[in-house]
């Protein structure tokens, strides 16, 4: 299998990049500190990836993603993944945090719940924390069962989970402190 393109785009919330094969987008990283910072990480996360333009179905994602964190409901969930290599829990909890509308929260709990796991909720948090696509499968709308932020793995931790929520208008914002 050939190594996965990728491409930076600047949003509200910095500069992201999104990586994809033929099969679809294999990955989505939030901003690190600068375009640089987000290059470097997409080339740690996809070695031998080349970086170009994105191809017109990827710039489509890319439109799309930026018209969520504009404030637009989309949830991306037609969006074509490539999750090659990722084990099947994993996969299964991005299926159901996928259904998750913008604007909506649901919890660790409820997704294990659903997967018929309902004392899995630390196997979930695990597998969203290991999530490559973050905004397409949207992990930033997963809290604790008491409404908490709790953690989030992407750069800026859970105050960057805080502020895609916020763009998103989830009521959840206002929900207990920050950090659990």
């Amino acid at each position: 299998m050939a190594a996965p393109a990728f491409a930076l785009f600047e949003t509200p919330i910095g500069p992201c990049g999104i990586a994809w094969t033929a099969a679809g987008i294999a990955g989505l990283q939030l901003p690190e500190a600068d375009a640089e910072g987000t290059r470097r990480r997409m080339a740690r996360r996809f070695p031998g990836a080349t970086e170009r333009p994105a191809p017109p179905g990827v710039r489509r994602a890319i439109d799309r993603i930026l018209a969520l964190l504009a404030g637009h409901r989309d949830d991306l969930a037609d969006l074509p993944l490539d999750l090659a290599g990722v084990p099947d829990f994993d996969r299964r909890v991005y299926e159901v945090a996928r259904g998750t509308p913008p604007g909506e929260t649901t919890s660790y709990g409820a997704i294990a719940r659903r997967l018929d796991a309902p004392t899995e909720s630390r196997a979930v948090g695990q597998a969203l924390g290991r999530n490559p696509i973050a905004i397409i499968v949207p992990c930033h709308r997963v809290l604790g069962a008491d409404g908490r932020m709790g953690g989030f793995s992407a750069p800026g931790g859970a105050s960057t989970k805080r502020r895609i929520l916020e763009i998103e208008g989830a009521a959840a914002v206002s929900a207990g402190p920050l950090f659990s």
